[in-house]
C-alpha cells in the first residue's frame, strides 16, 4: 500500500506572492516546490509521501539544495530543520498562523542577511612547538616519565589539566586575534564550541549581504596572517542556523 501524500517544510520566507522554484528529485518522482502563505509570510514546500523521513546524506543534501536555491532567489529566509511534513496545506497554514507573532519579529532581524562560518583549527606542528616551549608543561610530562605507572597517576592528572589550560589560552589568543576582528563587521556572532584539541576557533556570522565583500576580505587577510600556524575553514553563505531557533514538530499542528 501507498503512502499518503503529505506537506513537506523546507524554509519560511517573507513573501504575500504565490512563488515556485526549482522542482527535485524524491523517491523516483519529480516534486513540486512552491509556497503556503499566510499575510506575508510563507513556507516553502513540496508534496512527498507521508513517512518518517532519515537524515542521511541524499535526504539532508536534497533539503539543503532546495534551502540555497531559495536563498538566491529571495532575502529574507527562515530555515526549517530536517524533517518536517504535515498531513495538508491547511496544517500548514495553521502552523505559519502559530508562529506569526515571532516570524513577524524575526523577518527585519534576518532581511537580506547571511550566516557564514569560521572555524580555525591548529596546525599540529605549530602546536607542539608551542607546548615544547611552555616550561610547566614539559617538567611535568619529564615528572611523569621519571616515574612508575601507579607513582605518576596524580601527575597525569595534573599533565591532563595543564594541557587542557593550554589549549584554552591558544583558543583565548585566537579568539582575541580573529574572531573579535570580524565581530565590528558582523550583524551578530556565535561562539560554538570547538570540536576536537586542535580546533582553536568554531564560530558563526550574521553578515548584511552588503558587507559579504567586506568581511571576505577581512577573513582572507586574517588568513594571510595566520597560515602558517593554523588552518581556516570558510563555509557559506547559510541560511541564520545559529541565529534562528525554529524546530517544528508535526503534533504541534494536530
Amino acid at each position: 500500500m501507498e503512502n499518503e501524500n503529505g506537506i513537506y517544510v523546507f524554509c519560511g520566507i517573507q513573501t504575500e506572492t504565490p512563488s515556485t522554484f526549482n522542482s527535485i528529485l524524491m523517491d523516483g518522482e519529480e516534486r513540486e516546490i512552491y509556497t503556503i502563505h499566510y499575510k506575508d509570510a510563507a513556507m516553502v514546500v513540496a508534496e512527498m509521501p507521508m513517512k518518517i523521513y532519515h537524515p542521511d546524506k541524499d535526504n539532508l543534501m536534497m533539503h539543503q539544495q532546495v534551502i540555497s536555491t531559495v536563498m538566491n532567489k529571495k532575502d529574507t529566509v527562515i530555515p526549517i530543520s530536517f524533517g518536517n511534513i504535515f498531513h495538508t496545506e491547511e496544517d500548514v497554514i495553521a502552523l505559519l498562523k502559530s508562529l506569526y507573532p515571532q516570524l513577524e519579529t524575526l523577518f527585519p532581524k534576518i532581511k537580506g542577511k547571511i550566516e557564514v562560518g569560521l572555524k580555525a583549527v591548529g596546525k599540529k606542528e605549530w602546536l607542539q612547538k608551542n607546548i615544547n616551549q611552555n616550561d610547566k608543561v614539559m617538567k611535568k610530562k619529564d615528572v611523569v616519565k621519571s616515574k612508575s605507572e601507579a607513582a605518576g597517576y596524580f601527575d597525569r592528572i595534573q599533565l591532563g589539566e595543564m594541557a587542557k589550560n593550554f589549549v584554552k589560552s591558544m583558543r583565548d589568543d585566537i579568539q582575541t586575534n580573529i574572531h573579535d576582528e570580524l565581530t565590528p563587521i558582523a550583524e551578530a556572532d556565535k561562539l560554538n564550541e570547538p570540536i576536537g584539541e586542535k580546533m582553536l576557533l568554531n564560530a558563526a556570522y550574521l553578515v548584511d549581504r552588503e558587507k559579504e565583500a567586506a568581511f571576505d576580505k577581512k577573513v582572507n587577510k586574517l588568513h594571510d596572517i595566520w597560515k602558517d600556524r593554523v588552518d581556516f575553514k570558510y563555509t557559506g553563505p547559510w541560511p541564520a542556523y545559529n541565529f534562528i531557533n525554529i524546530k517544528l514538530k508535526v503534533e504541534e499542528t494536530s
